[in-house]
């Protein structure tokens, strides 16, 4: 057992692991951090990694200069994982990825679980090159490197990480093509009515939308891609195929700790009450890898970048006893495809009614209700409007009163 004093131990050295460290130190937390991340990079942002990364116009994404965590007395170790917790002892278990033989056993006063995603590939396609997704800056370097060379790509999937990266290398000058099962894009979050505004978007720029088909299998000359057969026989030839078919929360290592998970039809993940903590005392999550009841008692695990960060502090809040009131806001999303700014605010879900009061061919800003009630808005390049919207959606707004 390590001879480290307990402590808060971070598992997940992401947005949510370097956010919460920060949080609990701005909280005048004095006690050890120790911040555990699988990557052998220190923390850094994910959203560039689809855009400016891939596009090559700036690699820097880091979140924090190295000096950071000296200065803030917060223990980085990278390139390692937790494989084990016992909650009765206040014990993790973790090893080096270069050296699994090797494990090491630290206690905590307090654990929090910020572990995240994986990507969730397509069946049989490990070993094939050029097959490509895209979680971590060293997926996003691998997929620009092969740009490099490659024409043509596929985009097997249309949510929001298979449009940016469609969007992204269409701007490379590569020719793209999107296929996707559901009836349009983004279908699955924003409902069709939004998706065919940007499906739009997607052949103004040249590229190929196939929707409401799957593929069937991904052709190889051997060892290398080139190309896909789609569910009704066709092929599309292809240098590079990029697989963005969703993600499933990093949670192997919670076997026999006792640590309740989330049903799948509630998004899976770590269930957790309305501060983030778990089934069991100490232990807390946040992030992509959690499930937070909220105010209706319902779970709902999201994945975007401003719920992280406010569930970070929210914890930190928690972990130190502060009485410090975190002010109510609206869920809040980005993404950013050919230079227009694709914003979500609110909770709005494919089901509800959707009111398109703006659309210029380009632009468009749309509302969302359910029941009467105002519930989202959605924009492209309308940064303006949309954040408007903000205090209508912190409590219930006839949608009458936003359409006038």
């Amino acid at each position: 057992m390590s001879g480290s004093p307990a402590g808060v131990v971070v598992v997940g050295a992401g947005l949510g692991g370097i956010r919460v460290a920060e949080s609990l130190r701005a909280n005048d937390y004095t006690g050890p951090i120790t911040l555990i991340g699988a990557e052998t990079h220190p923390p850094y942002d994910r959203p560039p990694l689809s855009k400016s990364v891939l596009l090559g116009d700036d690699d820097r994404v880091d979140l924090k200069p190295a000096e950071f965590f000296a200065e803030s007395s917060i223990a980085l170790r990278t390139g390692e994982r937790v494989s084990a917790i016992s909650p009765d002892d206040h014990t993790v278990t973790i090893e080096r990825l270069d050296d699994p033989a090797h494990s090491e056993t630290l206690v905590y006063d307090t654990l929090i679980l910020a572990t995240g995603l994986l990507p969730r590939p397509l069946p049989g396609t490990d070993e094939i090159a050029g097959v490509h997704v895209l979680r971590t800056v060293d997926d996003a370097l691998a997929l620009r490197a092969d740009a490099e060379s490659a024409t043509r790509a596929v985009i097997v999937g249309a949510g929001f990480i298979g449009c940016e990266v469609a969007a992204s290398l269409s701007a490379r000058g590569m020719t793209v093509t999107i296929v996707e099962p559901a009836p349009t894009p983004l279908a699955a979050a924003l409902g069709e009515q939004i998706g065919a505004l940007v499906t739009r978007m997607h052949k103004e720029r040249g590229v190929d939308v196939r929707t409401g088909i799957g593929v069937d299998e991904v052709l190889t000359d051997g060892s290398r891609v080139r190309g896909v057969r789609l569910a009704d026989g066709s092929e599309i030839d292809a240098d590079i195929v990029v697989v963005g078919i969703g993600s499933t929360p990093v949670i192997d290592y919670l076997d026999g700790s006792g640590i309740e998970v989330a049903a799948r039809e509630f998004g899976g993940g770590i269930a957790c009450d309305q501060h983030g903590a778990t089934s069991v005392p100490d232990v807390f999550a946040l992030g992509d890898v959690a499930n937070w009841r909220d105010e209706d008692g319902q779970l709902r695990r999201v994945e975007h970048w401003t719920h992280t960060v406010e569930q970070a502090t929210a914890v930190a809040h928690r972990v130190t006893g502060s009485d410090a009131m975190i002010p109510a806001s609206a869920p809040y999303f980005w993404s950013d495809q050919y230079g227009l700014k694709i914003q979500v605010l609110g909770s709005p879900r494919a089901t509800d009614d959707v009111h398109v009061v703006d659309d210029d061919g380009a632009k468009f800003l749309a509302y969302y209700s359910r029941d009467g009630i105002l519930t989202g808005v959605v924009g492209a390049g309308k940064v303006g409007a949309v954040m408007k919207t903000r205090a209508k959606l912190l409590t219930p707004t006839p949608i009458s009163e936003v359409l006038g």
